[in-house]
């Protein structure tokens, strides 16, 4: 091993050391203080924050092309620095709501934030591994620290309940997903992507079905269709703030392997996935958005709403010969980190007020918390594609990529998906202002909430109305993925 390629997992570093020293000061630290534990937590996300900066220079800036270290087994490009940034965003701000929402329901502050340091340790992994083995090895590692998340809240049976059922689902997909990369392996004798790239040679159909085994893994990780089964029960069940990050950080790290396998490990010429992945989109945004009408509890309807956004995400990789394909992808998913969270972070105060997640329990929201109803509104208008907010401009690139691919079935799904999906979001929007409020008095919003619910509406108002400056940022990840 080159000791001198240590210095492109910096970020990885700092966060794993960070983690260590959270679980040995969970020990030692008073029950009374252990909430300043989220300050070295937040503390170590920006120096992994800043260190990404710092790869991203060495790099030669945004025009560089990557660098393969490791032996080829992982990759540093604008495209992994892009999700890096991306998954410690959204694990900074989990983070942030977490430090009012634990305190009080478990002593073991320390280990709530070293797990999800070791999750942010997990995705950074998965956005640069170019290795079949090393892929497999960081999505159980984010795995591993959701199912302990889920299921943290021992005295509550739901908790309980969500974690064990995550487990399941996520060991019998994992196990389907290693026997496909195994045959990938046995087609190509190699497991570093590059390689398989150039060895997958008239594989037939050996290489497509290894390629439909490895999509369980990934499909579970971004809750795709018929991949999904976990997603509602587990949402439902999990600390809310827990919910708001599985919603969004392995989803993003999801789709960045899901794209780097398949764009680079498996030519098109061999394995023409863009058409399977067409037909899961279909099916994902469909199910998900039917099912969603039929939920009263946000925190499902929100489950549900996450599988059918996956379906949209999946629009990308359907017309990935499009030049909008993965543009779209990477605005789309940063959108996502901030009108998704946005909305669970809502859920929460709700929740809190109201000692319900059941939708017709938070009537009259906008009466009791004026401002986060109206950040509601905002979420809400983003989740379904309705400008000036990010998610219309992220639903613009998807579809624009759908119709330059020929993919019009596709794209008018897409639409009347997302008219579909306006039904439920308004729903939630009638509760918070139009129907009274089951009890008088305003909700109180907690400090660290309260600064994560205005980064998120600034983040999804932000992109809607000026979003140049991520198009450039994503424009040039698309133009160097696989350099």
């Amino acid at each position: 091993m080159n000791w001198a390629d240590l210095r492109w997992l910096v970020p990885e570093l700092v966060l794993a050391a960070a983690a260590v020293a959270l679980l040995g000061a969970d020990l030692v630290v008073p029950a009374d203080r252990k909430r300043w534990l989220g300050g070295l937590a937040l503390a170590s996300l920006v120096a992994a924050g800043a260190a990404c900066a710092v790869v991203l220079t060495d790099l030669g800036g945004l025009g560089a092309p990557g660098v393969r270290v490791f032996a080829d087994t992982y990759t540093v490009d604008a495209f992994a620095v892009y999700f890096k940034l991306v998954a410690l965003a959204a694990v900074a701000l989990v983070v942030l709501v977490s430090l009012d929402y634990f305190p009080g329901r478990t002593p073991h502050l320390g280990e709530v934030f070293s797990l999800l340091l070791f999750s942010g340790v997990g995705l950074l992994l998965m956005a640069s591994a170019s290795d079949l083995i090393l892929l497999l090895l960081s999505i159980e590692f984010v795995s591993l620290s959701s199912y302990l998340l889920a299921g943290f809240l021992k005295r509550d049976p739901k908790s309980n309940e969500a974690g064990v059922k995550y487990f399941l689902y996520g060991a019998a997909t994992t196990g389907v997903m290693a026997y496909g990369f195994s045959l990938l392996y046995g087609l190509t004798g190699s497991t570093i992507l590059y390689d398989i790239a150039a060895r997958l040679d008239r594989a037939g159909p050996a290489a497509y079905l290894a390629v439909g085994m490895a999509l369980a893994g990934f499909g579970f990780k971004v809750s795709m269709v018929p991949f999904h089964q976990w997603t509602p029960d587990v949402y439902e069940g999990a600390p809310t703030p827990i919910t708001a990050f599985l919603s969004v950080g392995p989803k993003a790290a999801g789709f960045a392997a899901l794209v780097r396998t398949l764009s680079i490990g498996v030519p098109l010429e061999q394995v023409n996935w863009p058409v399977l992945l067409a037909a899961l989109s279909a099916v994902t945004m469909t199910v998900g958005n039917l099912l969603a009408l039929l939920q009263r509890n946000l925190k499902r309807m929100l489950a549900y709403s996450s599988i059918a956004h996956a379906g949209y995400v999946l629009i990308a990789l359907a017309a990935w010969k499009s030049a909008w394909a993965l543009q779209g992808l990477l605005y789309y998913l940063l959108a996502y980190l901030f009108m998704n969270l946005g909305a669970f972070f809502v859920a929460i105060v709700a929740a809190e007020g109201t000692g319900s997640d059941e939708i017709p329990d938070h009537a009259g929201l906008s009466q009791r918390a004026p401002w986060v109803a109206g950040a509601m509104v905002v979420f809400m208008l983003s989740l379904t594609g309705i400008p000036p907010t990010a998610g219309f401009f992220g639903k613009f690139y998807l579809f624009a990529a759908a119709v330059d691919a020929g993919l019009l079935w596709l794209a008018a799904l897409a639409v009347a998906n997302s008219v579909i999906s306006l039904y439920y979001y308004v729903g939630v929007l009638r509760a918070l202002y139009l129907m009274p409020p089951a009890a008088p008095g305003p909700v109180p919003v907690p400090a660290g909430l309260r600064v994560g619910l205005l980064v998120a509406l600034i983040g999804t108002l932000a992109a809607g109305v000026y979003p140049q400056p991520v198009v450039t940022f994503v424009e040039v990840a698309r133009r160097l993925l696989g350099s």
